[in-house]
């Protein structure tokens, strides 16, 4: 069976790679749960072990997130949503990030007080096979245990995430790293605890906090820019996509085509691109050879979903604020582009 996004046709390599994360966050879904259980067994008063547990219930939902889209961004468009349902990562994208930034801001105030009143959590003992054995041993040995499943997740779906061009793959990676090291943050404070060193409980929380919070704003940030139609960005969300500049190029690269550029917005997984072209001496080709240059645009990617090629008079500056830009760089004489081209006393 043919692996697909909407109307898009993975290559290979995709295909392989999304039936791989399908199973990831599969797997990341039973190992929060046991790790979760197991948390709260032992948590006792520990503010940084509640913190530990909360953390890891908020990590449920990236893969949640993912598994959901993925079923919805299949759908083929309707008459209703013509464009398909590939903005479902995004808002899912949201959610996920919401949910972090109240979590964390809750458990950030929550320790924040503790810390001020001076609460001594106390840890006491428990029966192990009739043993008694000091609480604070078992929630070192359970949160050693749990950051092994979050450091080999999450480097795994960081090899994924760039093939899918999936940000929500690449957040919830980013989210296993925050549960391991959270994890670290919280083995420290029990161990301030055991040595006496009682607000190191309290600490090690609120850095637990911040670390939820970071991640909380960064996707947030992400998801509203992507949710806005902002520059079509990498699958980390920082850097532009090459793409945009791929296109470019394979536009004026066409023996016919006197100006070109376009513009790419991201709908989750794949991408929108609408491309305005000069024609060289004002007259239209013929039609053949516009579809053919479409067509040579759209095998640039896999990602490409739709692509509208528009031939035009002029490059509309208002829809393009990049000419703009360049134009005003290339008057100060700042423009990279502008500098790489050959003078036309050099080349007569």
């Amino acid at each position: 069976m043919t692996a697909r996004f909407g109307h898009t046709e993975l290559p290979a390599e995709q295909a392989r790679a999304l039936r791989r994360a399908v199973r990831l966050e599969r797997v990341s879904l039973g190992t929060t749960a046991v790790t979760m259980t197991l948390v709260i067994l032992v948590a006792g008063d520990s503010q940084a072990m509640k913190a530990a547990w909360v953390e890891d219930s908020l990590a449920l939902l990236p893969p949640l997130a993912f598994l959901v889209a993925v079923r919805f961004i299949r759908r083929a468009p309707t008459t209703r949503h013509p464009y398909g349902y590939h903005r479902t990562i995004g808002i899912a994208h949201l959610v996920s990030a919401l949910a972090l930034l109240t979590m964390g801001g809750f458990l950030l105030i929550d320790s924040g007080l503790g810390l001020a009143r001076g609460e001594r959590p106390p840890i006491g003992t428990m029966s192990v096979f009739g043993t008694p054995v000091w609480q604070g041993w078992l929630m070192l040995l359970v949160m050693v245990v749990v950051i092994i499943p979050p450091v080999v997740l999450g480097r795994l779906k960081l090899r994924l995430a760039p093939l899918l061009h999936d940000k929500v793959l690449y957040a919830d990676a980013q989210m296993n790293k925050a549960d391991w090291t959270s994890s670290l943050a919280t083995i420290i404070g029990v161990l301030g605890i055991g040595v006496g060193l009682w607000w190191m409980d309290a600490a090690a929380a609120i850095a637990v906090s911040l670390s939820i919070l970071h991640d909380g704003w960064t996707n947030l940030r992400g998801s509203v820019l992507d949710l806005m139609d902002a520059r079509a960005t990498q699958y980390d969300g920082e850097d532009p996509d090459p793409l945009v500049h791929r296109t470019d190029e394979a536009l004026q690269a066409a023996d016919w085509v006197a100006e070109a550029e376009c513009r790419i917005r991201d709908q989750g997984h794949v991408l929108h691109v609408e491309a305005f072209v000069v024609p060289t001496g004002g007259a239209p080709p013929a039609l053949a050879r516009i579809t053919e240059l479409r067509e040579r645009c759209i095998a640039l990617d896999w990602r490409i979903q739709d692509f509208v090629l528009s031939v035009v008079e002029e490059l509309p500056r208002e829809l393009l604020p990049q000419l703009a830009e360049q134009e005003q760089a290339s008057a100060s004489g700042d423009d990279p582009r502008a500098a790489a081209q050959p003078s036309s006393e050099e080349h007569p």
